[in-house]
């Protein structure tokens, strides 16, 4: 067991819930929904624990409480520049718990800058990028 985070595009909140809900895998074996778009995946992280307390923050900035465990935050263009820069200025905060690891900033700083980058284009396409994790 361990902190496992995505990032994902959809067209709205829950879609990814109601998704999960409502799909069964097809003769492939892919999961699929005939009422729900599964969401697109776009960055994947594993023990990435600081990444996880800065959204973590954020999420609590909204005014939300509670674990943060399979709660769901939607990324926008404010917090993406927030993110960027604590990312370069390397102040993502320190963060542990039970499954998150050892910080593992420096492992994935290239890939936390790419997914900034990639959620800034769903963005600007009018898209929605959310954030979501499980221990």
């Amino acid at each position: 067991m361990g902190l496992d985070m995505y990032a994902y595009v959809a067209t709205r909140p829950d879609q990814s819930r109601e998704f999960w809900e409502s799909a069964s895998p097809n003769e492939a074996g892919d999961m699929v929904s005939a009422t729900v778009a599964k969401p697109r995946e776009i960055a994947y992280w594993r023990k990435h624990s600081s990444l996880h307390g800065w959204f973590r923050q954020e999420w609590k900035a909204l005014g939300k409480s509670g674990s943060f465990n399979g709660d769901e935050l939607e990324i926008t263009w404010v917090m993406l520049e927030r993110l960027e820069d604590a990312i370069l200025e390397r102040k993502l905060p320190e963060t542990t718990g039970s499954f998150f690891g050892s910080n593992a900033d420096e492992e994935y700083r290239e890939q936390d800058l790419e997914f900034v980058r990639n959620a800034r284009a769903e963005l600007f396409l009018g898209l929605k990028v959310f954030y979501n994790s499980s221990w």
